[in-house]
């Protein structure tokens, strides 16, 4: 990225981050993060899921063992993603 590019890159991260701290504790802020922290969390577990799934369909054996094991990588994941999401609002 180009020196331009960074300073644009700060100029709009800065313009937003104000402006969440300005609306924070409303009742929009409280519903906007909270359906994105809702997102966060569950699109990494039914990705899992259903790539899971779709893995141990294509077993001749029964098992539910990718299924398993990714649901719960989603779950980690996240976790993660909502750690690092509200850590970013604390800035």
């Amino acid at each position: 990225m180009t020196n331009r590019d960074d300073k644009l890159a700060s100029s709009l991260d800065e313009q937003i981050r104000r402006r969440v701290l300005r609306k924070k504790g409303g009742v929009v802020w409280l519903l906007l993060t909270g359906g994105t922290v809702g997102l966060l969390f569950t699109v990494p577990i039914v990705g899992g899921a259903y790539l899971g799934r779709w893995i141990d369909l294509q077993q001749a054996a029964f098992s539910s063992r990718w299924t398993v094991s990714l649901i719960v990588l989603g779950i980690v994941l996240g976790g993660y993603n909502v750690y690092r999401f509200l850590q970013g609002l604390d800035r």
